[in-house]
C-alpha cells in the first residue's frame, strides 16, 4: 500500500487519530536507517542514540542481516511448532553452545521471555525444590523493568506501568536494587523462594549500575538457599555493555568463562531478546540446563511464532556479526571514550549532575527534579541538532548508539551533546 503523506506532521496526526496513545515519542518520523544513522521523511539525518532500546546493536539495516532474512523468507517463514523445521535444531545447537547451556526455549518478545522464565522458575520450585503448590515466591528488585504483561507489572514500582491494571499476580517480593543486606533479609524472611529475577544493569531506571560485587553475591545467596538465579539480559546482553553478557563483568570472551570463574556469574536461567535479532525481527530466548529446563513438557508452554525458521536464521547471523566484528571490544572502548567526554561536560556545566554506564549503555543525569521537563526539552534540542535520545525517569537521558558507530562519529555526537547543553536555558 502506498501513501500520499510526505510531512512528519501528517504521519504524527495519523498515529494520533488511529493509534492507541500508549507511547510519548519525540516528534520525529523516521523512514530509513543505516549503521548508526537514521533519516526522517523529510530527509533530515540523525545519529540514533537509543538503538531501539538496544535492539539494533549491529546497526540499522546490516547487509548480512538483510541477506539472511530475505533468503530465509524466500523459502520458509513459519511452520508453528506442530512440525519440525530445518532451522530450529541448528539454531538451538548454536545458541546452547554459544552461551554454554544445555537447552534453549525460543520465544518472540522480551516480555514473553520473562514470562517464560517465571513459569519455569515456579514449576522448578514445585517439582524439583518441593515447594507446596501455589506457594512459590520470586524475589525481584525495586525500579525494575522486565516488560508490561499483567504478571510483570504486578512487581513493578512504576506507577504509570502499574496503575489501574489490577488485580495483580501474587508471588513476588521486591527488595531494593544493589542492596545485598536487604536481599539476605528477604531470603531469611520469605518462605518458599523459588528464584530471584534481576537485571545486571537497570536500563529503564536510568542505567543504574550496581556495585561490582552485587551480582556475584546475589547469585551466591540464591545458591545458598537453593533458589534459581535468573538474569534478564534482554537489554544489557549481546555486547551492549562491552561484554557478550553483563554478568561476565568486563570479560571480553564470547563463550562460557570456564577458566575465568572470578569474572563470570553463571545464571541458572538466562533471558535474551532485543539485539538477538539485530532489530530485524522479534526474537527472544530463555536458556537453562537440563535440571531446570526439563520441567517443561509438551503442552505446558509455547508460542506459534517461537522458533520459526525466519527468526532462527536471523538470530544466528546476528550473533555471528557481534562476534566477528568484535562489537564487544568496540562497545567497551567507545564507552570509555564517551563517558570521559561526558564527564568533562558534567564538570563544566551545572545543568548536568553525573554520567554513568558500561560499554555503550550510558546515561547523563540532569540537574533537575524527576517531574521536570528539562530532560525532555534537552532531547528536543538534541534532535534539532541531529541526535536522537530519549529521557527516562524525568531527569535522566539514556545514550545508547548502535555498537557499529565509529570513533569519529562518536566524537561528533559528543560535540553535539556539548553544544546543546552549553546553549540550553532552563
Amino acid at each position: 500500500m502506498t501513501t500520499s503523506l510526505t510531512k512528519s506532521s501528517e504521519f504524527i496526526a495519523l498515529e494520533d487519530k488511529h493509534g492507541a496513545h500508549n507511547y510519548h515519542p519525540l516528534p520525529v518520523v523516521l523512514s530509513r536507517g543505516e549503521g548508526a544513522k537514521v533519516w526522517d521523511v523529510e530527509g533530515k539525518e540523525y545519529y540514533d542514540f537509543l538503538s531501539a532500546y538496544s535492539a539494533v546493536n549491529q546497526g540499522h539495516s546490516h547487509p548480512r542481516l538483510i541477506k539472511a532474512m530475505t533468503e530465509q523468507a524466500k523459502t520458509l517463514s513459519l511452520t508453528s511448532r506442530a512440525f519440525h523445521n530445518d532451522k530450529l535444531g541448528p539454531y538451538e545447537k548454536y545458541m546452547t553452545e554459544f552461551f554454554g547451556f544445555d537447552k534453549v526455549l525460543p520465544m518472540n518478545s522480551g516480555a514473553e521471555a520473562v514470562e517464560t522464565a517465571i513459569k519455569i522458575c515456579r514449576k522448578w520450585g514445585y517439582e524439583v525444590k518441593g515447594i507446596p503448590a501455589n506457594e512459590a515466591n520470586i524475589i525481584v528488585c525495586g525500579h525494575n523493568f522486565h516488560g508490561r504483561t499483567i504478571s510483570i507489572i504486578s512487581f513493578s514500582s512504576d506507577p504509570d506501568a502499574k496503575g489501574n491494571f489490577g488485580p495483580y499476580t501474587p508471588g513476588f517480593v521486591s527488595v531494593p536494587y544493589n542492596d545485598i543486606d536487604a536481599l539476605r533479609e528477604a531470603f531469611a524472611k520469605t518462605p518458599n523462594v523459588a528464584g530471584m529475577l534481576v537485571e545486571p544493569i537497570q536500563g529503564e531506571a536510568g542505567v543504574f549500575v550496581p556495585d561490582e560485587t552485587y551480582i556475584p553475591e546475589a547469585a551466591s545467596i540464591c545458591r545458598e538457599h537453593n533458589a534459581l538465579f535468573i538474569a534478564d539480559e534482554i537489554q544489557t546482553g549481546i555486547a551492549r555493555t562491552g561484554a557478550m553478557l553483563r554478568i561476565c563483568g568486563d570479560c571480553s570472551c564470547t563463550r562460557r568463562c570456564e577458566q575465568q570463574v572470578d569474572t563470570y556469574t553463571r545464571p541458572d536461567v538466562l533471558i535474551l531478546g532485543k539485539a538477538l535479532s539485530g532489530g530485524m525481527y522479534p526474537v527472544s530466548a530463555v536458556l537453562a540446563d537440563n535440571d531446570v529446563m526439563n520441567v517443561i513438557k509438551p503442552g505446558q508452554h509455547g508460542s506459534t511464532y517461537g522458533g520459526n525458521p525466519l527468526a532462527c536464521a536471523v538470530a544466528m547471523e546476528a550473533l555471528s556479526i557481534v562476534e566477528e566484528e568484535e562489537l564487544m571490544v568496540r562497545a567497551r572502548n567507545l564507552g570509555k571514550r564517551f563517558r570521559a567526554s561526558m564527564q568533562e561536560l558534567v564538570d563544566q556545566e551545572p545543568l548536568l549532575n553525573l554520567v554513568r554506564g558500561k560499554g555503550l549503555l550510558n546515561a547523563v543525569v540532569v540537574n533537575d527534579t524527576e517531574d521536570s521537563d528539562t530532560a525532555w526539552r534537552l532531547c528536543l534540542e538534541l534532535a534539532e541538532n541531529g541526535l536522537l535520545a530519549k529521557p527516562t525517569h524525568g531527569n535522566i537521558i539514556r545514550f545508547a548508539p548502535p555498537l557499529v558507530i565509529t570513533e569519529d562519529q562518536l566524537d561528533e555526537c559528543c560535540a553535539i551533546i556539548g553544544k546543546v547543553v552549553k546553549a540550553f536555558k532552563k
